[in-house]
């Protein structure tokens, strides 16, 4: 039996307000999960990439 099967077995015999609970928890940890994969450095990449798509940019950085 899988992990998720044996969740769906407990839930069944669980009493609703701690049905709710575990709901709660859990979209807590799934919106918990998608914050911690958001990175801002992604999204600023496209408006500093005019100042990093330059030649001066290139010459100081050529050498690393």
């Amino acid at each position: 039996m899988t992990t998720q099967q044996m969740f769906i077995e407990e839930l069944k015999q669980a009493p609703e307000p701690i049905v709710k609970e575990v709901y709660l928890f859990f979209r807590f940890l799934r919106d918990k999960a998608d914050e911690e994969t958001f990175n801002g450095l992604t999204l600023s990449e496209s408006s500093l990439a005019a100042d990093w798509q330059s030649k001066e940019e290139d010459e100081a950085w050529k050498n690393l």
